[in-house]
């Protein structure tokens, strides 16, 4: 077990690899596989991309079964599967204080090998985390701090890229409890480790931008923007041009102010859709993982109007796929941030149901304001009210898809950015 170096070893033992993607999740979320799929075309070359479930990214678009993979792939090592290990390590970490040996632990197949060199030097990795939105989660803030301490400790230059984070995260507030306000000093010295920081949307930026350097700070658009769709035989039911696509997710019920008020809200909605309109009713999943399934809340939308003819469920297929299904939506109604992007660079006419700062600001950078663009979960109080949002967007469709038109262009082509601002970075 290595927990120790000194300090020339501990540079040379960091991979050779040029670019480093970490904190992927793997990708039975789909948005997790559109951020690294958009990246790894907008790269020179291929990276290496440490993954919670190299499973996953061979059943889909990242390392498909055939043709070309996108990226190299290495497995994180997860303590689950070594109890011994898990003992150890824990051990390990109360008696030397080293919390950076459970990261060392799971990313080992990065920190086990040789540098290369190149004109007699060592090439130094860079290392770019992609969670999105992973500040927003408390469970994972402690692992996104070691990880990115660990890597600088090796000497790579470290990116956050497409970021979205709560603004009271960076808060200090007067008064505030302890725990918290040592937990926004810890998390304001990890941020500013970065050597460059892209927040995907405005509100994270502006939050930003009061603890950050302007000189590592970027406002760049989610790469995901960039995804290529893929167009695969539409299934029966589905009107191409006059369909409703419509995604739902277990978070966005985690946050309800009141149990079951989504549900109620989605069935409702759909009940109108077939009573008012003529429209078709595609339910279209995004994150299909046991622990949290779009397609359990999906699949009681269908028991409830399957048989009326009017609604078809979209399987699981690629991220590329999925968005080949939306772009022939006419409008789109989604929980999922990912889905939702694939809706708006496909000129569809979205309404977000969100419940994070992300939705918020990407729709205000598009629109100029998120408001009748997004409903917040936690602002659903009758089970009409996802009606009210969607007779809005019915009622704008035509401005919302010529909005979209004239602004997505520009959009996307600064997207494109993400790639370029980080090889900048490793060439410096």
């Amino acid at each position: 077990m290595v927990v120790s170096y000194e300090d020339e070893e501990r540079v040379r033992t960091m991979s050779g690899n040029k670019i480093i993607l970490y904190m992927h999740a793997g990708s039975g979320n789909h948005g997790c596989e559109a951020i690294v799929n958009s990246l790894c075309h907008m790269l020179k070359e291929k990276p290496l991309v440490i993954t919670n479930s190299e499973k996953e990214d061979r059943k889909y678009s990242l390392c498909p079964p055939s043709g070309e993979a996108l990226c190299e792939l290495a497995e994180e090592r997860q303590f689950s599967n070594h109890k011994t290990a898990h003992v150890l390590y824990y051990i390990w970490r109360k008696i030397t204080k080293d919390a950076e040996s459970f990261i060392r632990y799971r990313y080992q197949a990065v920190f086990d090998k040789p540098l290369k060199k190149k004109g007699g030097r060592w090439i130094y990795p860079l290392a770019i985390s992609i969670g999105g939105d992973n500040y927003c989660y408390d469970t994972m803030i402690n692992d996104l701090m070691l990880a990115n301490k660990a890597f600088h400790d090796r000497g790579a230059k470290t990116v956050l890229l497409g970021c979205s984070i709560e603004p009271s995260l960076l808060e200090c507030k007067e008064g505030k409890g302890d725990a918290g306000g040592r937990l926004t000093e810890r998390l304001i010295e990890d941020i500013n480790r970065y050597d460059l920081i892209i927040a995907r949307e405005s509100i994270t930026y502006e939050a930003l931008r009061k603890v950050v350097p302007d000189e590592k700070l970027r406002l760049i658009p989610d790469p995901a923007f960039t995804l290529r769709s893929k167009e695969l035989p539409l299934p029966d039911g589905f009107a191409e041009g006059n369909t409703i696509g419509i995604n739902i997710s277990p978070m966005i019920q985690e946050s309800e102010p009141e149990a079951g008020i989504t549900m109620s809200n989605y069935k409702a909605l759909l009940e109108y859709i077939m009573r008012e309109t003529d429209m078709q009713i595609a339910l279209i999943p995004h994150v299909v993982w046991d622990r949290n399934d779009d397609r359990k809340p999906l699949e009681e939308l269908y028991r409830s109007f399957g048989d009326t003819g009017r609604v078809v469920m979209i399987e699981d297929a690629s991220c590329e796929e999925l968005k080949g299904y939306i772009a022939r939506c006419r409008m789109f109604i989604g929980a999922r941030t990912h889905a939702t992007i694939a809706a708006y660079s496909s000129m569809v006419p979205t309404l977000v149901v969100g419940y994070s700062v992300k939705a918020k600001g990407i729709a205000r950078d598009l629109f100029g304001s998120y408001e009748n663009y997004v409903i917040p979960v936690q602002c659903l109080r009758t089970k009409e009210d996802l009606i009210g949002a969607f007779e809005w967007l019915r009622d704008y469709e035509q401005e919302i898809r010529k909005d979209l038109h004239n602004r997505m262009p520009a959009y996307m082509e600064k997207a494109m950015q993400s790639g370029k601002e980080a090889e900048g970075l490793w060439e410096e």
